[in-house]
């Protein structure tokens, strides 16, 4: 059983900056695969990173070396740092790990990248 709670989305300007955290409610917290998503409604989502429990990453296209993933195991958090943030960028993010079944999913936060 595991529960994801998202913290840290946010309007920004074009160029700026945002950390997402989510907070992780689980035991076994540290073997667990961990992932951010994004998503426009009625669109396809876009991977943004994995982390694995070893610290290995992984990163979707989208990324371009903007954003780094990190994992707290101590504290159960993992954070999504986005630096260069564009109008593209906006959407919802979501923390996810597939190492569970069913996938959870957190609630989601809101990223808008506008002027």
């Amino acid at each position: 059983q595991v529960q994801l709670v998202e913290s840290g989305g946010g309007p920004v300007q074009p160029g700026g900056s945002l950390s997402p955290s989510c907070a992780a409610s689980a035991d076994n917290f540290e073997i667990l695969p961990m992932n951010w998503y994004r998503q426009v409604p009625g669109k396809d989502q876009e991977l943004g990173a994995t982390i694995f429990f070893n610290n290995g990453t992984l990163y979707g296209s989208i990324v371009r070396d903007r954003f780094t993933i990190h994992r707290d195991n101590t504290k159960r958090t993992v954070s999504l740092q986005m630096n260069s943030l564009e109008p593209a960028d906006t959407a919802v993010y979501y923390c996810i790990t597939v190492g569970t079944v069913p996938p959870c999913w957190g609630q989601g936060v809101q990223v808008t990248v506008s002027s």
